[in-house]
């Protein structure tokens, strides 16, 4: 089990909600001597060399690599070797990240998921999350880029996944993310569905997202009523093996306590998904 001083919640000023998708920042230059003349020279150089039409392709492919290294440590080194990898990934990224996939035909007692209520008549218990949805960005990593709530929503998430694994130490424990390589994660001692050695749900400090696995039925609903996206790569391959399951997927950072409250119901899926326990975060 995992412990450090963050846990700590600092004092902070009560913000209100707000669901406006803030603009990207425009880019800065630090106004020193080599900051201008290094680049005007290697552009200047550039199209006396290669001409117009590479140095175009060239200043594209460095303002997409500071865009990677942008979103910080993840599962995929931050050098350039690890942008050569999330670059081949790209080619085989969803197209579209908001609809489940299929559900399994199956007649086990995970068939069904939880967030589904019992009669086909009821609406599911998983209200709409307000407002647009975020801006997202990225693969390995994947971050959200705006609406990162509070940090006291993130540090009581954090308390909430410690809590559980003291208080059920025979079933679940957290360490540092096995899929991630960063943050916290809970895990799974006896999984049914292994995901990276039993991990259901890691959270990121810098954004205060998470991934889970859900059951199809259940992200249906997640997806459907805004509260998060599947992982650009969650896909079946046809030609090589993708390195996330179908069933992965991000779940947005919480805003306030009621939106912390819904995203402790999808992690409660999550657990059951994994290993079919059934508990409760809240």
């Amino acid at each position: 089990m995992t412990t450090d001083d963050d846990d700590k919640e600092p004092p902070t000023v009560q913000q209100p909600l707000s669901c406006k998708v803030h603009p990207q920042k425009p880019p800065s230059v630090t106004l020193t001597g080599p900051a201008i003349f290094l680049p005007s020279a290697t552009l200047l150089l550039s199209l006396r060399l290669l001409g117009p039409r590479p140095t175009e392709l060239l200043v594209l492919l460095r303002n997409d690599y500071q865009n990677f290294l942008s979103l910080g440590p993840g599962g995929t080194p931050s050098s350039p070797h690890g942008y050569l990898q999330i670059s081949w990934w790209r080619l085989w990224a969803l197209g579209d990240p908001f609809t489940a996939p299929s559900p399994p035909s199956s007649s086990s007692s995970s068939a069904r998921g939880v967030l589904l209520p019992v009669s086909p008549s009821r609406t599911p218990d998983l209200p709409y999350r307000p407002g647009p949805r975020p801006l997202v960005a990225g693969i390995a990593p994947q971050r959200q880029l705006d609406q990162h709530g509070p940090r006291r929503s993130y540090l009581a998430l954090r308390r909430a996944m410690l809590r559980l694994a003291a208080a059920k130490p025979l079933s679940f424990g957290t360490e540092r993310s096995c899929v991630e390589k960063h943050g916290l994660a809970l895990f799974a001692r006896h999984a049914l569905r292994t995901n990276c050695q039993g991990e259901i749900v890691h959270v990121h400090d810098s954004d205060h997202s998470m991934h889970l696995c859900l059951h199809p039925a259940d992200m249906d609903v997640v997806l459907r009523r805004g509260w998060g996206q599947r992982h650009p790569l969650a896909r079946r391959g046809w030609l090589l093996r993708m390195p996330v399951s179908c069933d992965f997927v991000m779940i947005y950072a919480p805003r306030n306590e009621h939106e912390l409250q819904t995203v402790y119901r999808i992690i409660e899926a999550a657990i059951w998904y994994t290993s079919e326990a059934k508990v409760s975060l809240s």
